[in-house]
């Protein structure tokens, strides 16, 4: 379109002053007539360029910006996102098929061990929680159904570093989908999945579930616990407990008649398992015909009258099972007023309530989520630490208190770390040179011996050593290490960090057993052979 300079003379735009003036008028940023005053003919061209390019832009970057809010589109990038997240994890990590009061304490214990974690929540207001926590490394979540099995493989429960799969959702049968899913995709992967209904555990159990929990039975058989063996009790929570914790103070329920309100599944796994100890019981129930007790007092608990008609004044304990918080601590305070000598023991359904129940301060608070998330750390930790918990509970309570004491000797009264090693080439390369090459003997000792100085001892007890499937609980440490044995450590972060140095280098063995510190270099080694 011709125009004219300064002076008068035609002039025309190059292509480039053409594409200028497009480019900053298109986009509504008016600059001007530049480098001339435009002729009529230049100014009626630039108008119907505006109408022919502003209105287009407006119109696209509408669609754009309405493209990046749709939420398929958004979906689709958080979840190309996550897969893209999980395939790079370079250290075996496990999955949480949840996000709730049970799996967030398995999250925060894992990663404050160093063990990678992996979560699939339905619920985007749980998920806003993890964006929240104080965790050490970056928790891969999804927001979506864990009962698609594509949404299972996006998680990486093909992935050669996946350790295992949790499911713990308060719906029995998303559990049970999530475990079949596992168990035909790959059948190899631990799978630990929460069931409280007696036929999804059996049909669970029909396709190989590993670990299967039931959180009501499992309260039942700690509560006896706590009755007959106190020691075995507190080693079991505090092996199985979050880093930083400390060893909880012991309260031993006393013998004699129990008042229980509530005949729930709590109830009655607590009803079974005190029965079980020779311990008499009263049960309070509100609705004797849902629940199945044919032999109670008809009633809350919350009223006086009925914990009087249960003779609350001879009682020697009383347990509040309702799955209500605030029925429950009602039920404590009276008839904490009427016996104050009661021994309380009090369920805490919701993990938000922990300030009105600390403020109360029950005998024993037992929260079902808790008692799930230590169930589920003592597979997840270490396989042999399930095993030694197993082991544990056959022995007698004075043989747990020894144990707890030498612990609390070594480690002191905070959770101590617990973890495996295995003797063999790729686990302990040292040792296997020491036993297969040199035919030389290593004791379990060495391996508590600190490589920088063989006379001062790391903070670690080896608790079991599992050889050709034979368990012992507390080797003795003159025992010889064999080749496949499977030795369980409960110490500090510290001597956690420090062992591998004996099982992977054989300078630092070599001075730990025979008290000889090896030339490194090539040049001191040839002095050491001329000097020989």
């Amino acid at each position: 379109m011709p125009g004219t300079d300064d002076q008068g003379n035609p002039w025309q735009m190059s292509i480039f002053q053409a594409l200028y003036v497009i480019s900053y008028t298109a986009t509504t940023i008016g600059f001007g007539e530049v480098p001339y005053p435009f002729s009529q003919a230049q100014r009626l061209w630039v108008t119907f360029s505006i109408y022919m390019t502003v209105i287009p832009w407006f119109y696209a970057i509408g669609k754009i910006i309405t493209l990046l809010q749709d939420t398929g589109l958004r979906q689709a990038i958080t979840t190309e996102r996550f897969s893209r997240a999980v395939r790079r994890l370079q250290e075996p990590f496990y999955i949480l098929c949840s996000y709730g009061q049970s799996a967030s304490l398995i999250a925060h214990s894992l990663d404050q061990k160093g063990m990678r974690v992996v979560v699939i929540e339905s619920s985007a207001e749980r998920l806003n929680e993890l964006e929240l926590a104080d965790t050490k490394n970056v928790i891969p979540y999804l927001c979506a159904d864990a009962v698609l099995p594509e949404n299972l493989i996006k998680a990486g429960i093909l992935h050669p570093l996946c350790s295992g799969i949790v499911t713990l959702t308060d719906n029995d049968d998303v559990n049970l989908g999530v475990a079949i899913a596992v168990k035909l995709l790959n059948p190899k992967l631990l799978v630990v999945a929460r069931a409280e209904r007696d036929d999804i555990t059996a049909n669970m159990a029909s396709f190989g579930t590993d670990h299967i929990i039931n959180p009501y039975t499992l309260f039942g058989d700690q509560l006896a616990m706590c009755v007959h063996a106190l020691g075995t009790y507190l080693l079991h929570e505090w092996l199985t407990g979050v880093p930083g914790d400390t060893l909880p103070p012991p309260e031993s329920p006393p013998r004699g008649r129990w008042i229980v309100c509530g005949y729930g599944r709590f109830g009655k796994a607590v009803v079974e398992n005190l029965e079980r100890e020779h311990i008499s019981t009263t049960i309070i129930e509100a609705m004797p015909e849902m629940t199945g007790c044919t032999n109670c007092i008809i009633g809350s608990g919350t009223e006086a009258r009925t914990l009087l008609e249960a003779d609350i004044t001879s009682a020697v304990g009383i347990v509040a099972g309702t799955d209500n918080d605030i029925n429950n601590l009602s039920i404590v305070m009276t008839a904490f007023e009427l016996n104050p000598s009661l021994f309380v023991v009090i369920r805490k359904n919701k993990r938000h309530n922990s300030a009105l129940f600390k403020k109360f301060a029950a005998d024993i608070t037992m929260q079902p989520t808790e008692i799930i998330a230590h169930e589920c750390l003592a597979h997840l930790i270490s396989p042999l630490l399930a095993q030694f918990l197993s082991l544990l509970r056959l022995q007698s309570n004075d043989w747990a208190n020894k144990l707890i004491s030498e612990l609390v000797s070594v480690v002191g009264e905070h959770v101590p770390e617990t973890w495996a090693a295995t003797i063999d080439i790729e686990n302990a390369p040292a040792i296997c040179e020491f036993l297969l090459n040199d035919n030389r003997q290593v004791l379990l000792e060495h391996l508590t011996q600190d490589p920088a100085m063989r006379e001062r001892r790391l903070d670690l007890v080896p608790i079991l050593l599992v050889r050709k499937n034979q368990p012992t609980l507390l080797p003795a440490l003159d025992t010889p290490i064999h080749y496949g044995d499977r030795i369980l450590f409960c110490g500090t972060p510290l001597a956690k960090f420090i062992l591998p140095t004996l099982l992977h280098n054989p300078k630092a063995l070599t001075y730990v057993v025979d008290g000889v510190d090896l030339p490194n270099s090539l040049l001191w080694c040839w002095l050491k052979n001329k000097l020989q």
